[in-house]
């Protein structure tokens, strides 16, 4: 009796020892895919890349276009129809978007707060100060009508010109939240995809940074999980704010090798994504 009340527990401990491996077993593999998400967050992978160039610029359509073409990789342009390489040349504009690039509205006069330190270049009818809450409004659903002729798209993503946000002492960011789905400022920042704000998208702009500069920003939006947003005007040229056309290189290189790892999107695809994640939790 003692014997096979031994072989009993035995038994029992045994069972309970599986029950207890299978449990675990259950909770490793159950908390896998969550660890998985949370490690590559932006649409599978560590971080998302938005190449952003703003102003319309000839050298966009002459040096960027046709490189970001080439390697498969896609950019938001914010536009202004107040540059000349708008005016002139708006039949190449809606072949870009027609390739998956975003045109994004910069309003049609590029208006900036005049008085701010180093904006002498700044002409007076267009100083934010001598505009009214009215007059922003109009001019920027002109924009996006502007903007919807040459595209046929009602969706697109806003960027503050000179990150000025205010008429005076009025802002217009509430305006901008009722007409788009996000809107980029140029405060360098790395937001992750839980702290970002839509209206207020941080971006790194870049004038003189070389390439190795340009990937160690990459590489820490990959450790951070966030994203990073780069705000070009020229490319090897036409801007007083440039970088070099080798090293704008040396970064769109590094992204294709990396996209596995990082996800290059446009503007509108990742105000998309951070709001579909969002609604979904």
């Amino acid at each position: 009796m003692l014997m096979k009340s031994n072989r009993t527990l035995t038994e029992c401990g045994w069972q309970a020892l599986l029950r207890c491996t299978v449990l675990a077993i259950c909770l490793v593999a159950a908390a896998h895919p969550v660890q998985g998400q949370n490690a590559r967050p932006w649409n599978g992978r560590l971080c998302a890349v938005v190449l952003t160039y703003d102003d319309a610029l000839n050298v966009h359509l002459d040096q960027v276009v046709p490189v970001l073409d080439s390697l498969g990789l896609k950019g938001t342009f914010y536009l202004s129809g107040f540059f000349p390489g708008f005016k002139a040349r708006i039949k190449e504009w809606s072949a870009v978007a027609r390739e998956g690039h975003e045109l994004g509205n910069h309003t049609l006069y590029h208006p900036c707060e005049g008085k701010a330190a180093g904006r002498e270049w700044v002409p007076p009818d267009y100083d934010l100060n001598r505009y009214t809450l009215r007059r922003i409004v109009d001019e920027v659903v002109m924009a996006s009508a502007m903007l919807e002729a040459i595209d046929g798209r009602t969706l697109r993503t806003f960027a503050y010109p000179c990150g000025d946000r205010k008429v005076g002492d009025t802002s217009y960011v509430g305006e901008v939240m009722r007409l788009f789905p996000g809107a980029r400022g140029v405060q360098g920042k790395m937001q992750t995809l839980d702290a970002i704000d839509l209206y207020d998208i941080g971006s790194y702009m870049i004038s003189g940074q070389s390439g190795e500069e340009m990937i160690r920003l990459v590489k820490e939006g990959e450790a951070k999980h966030a994203l990073v947003v780069f705000l070009f005007h020229g490319v090897g040229g036409e801007h007083a704010l440039n970088v070099s056309l080798p090293d704008h290189w040396k970064l769109l290189s590094f992204l294709k090798e990396t996209e596995k790892d990082v996800w290059v999107a446009t503007m509108l695809d990742v105000c998309k994504y951070v709001k579909e994640a969002r609604e979904s939790r």
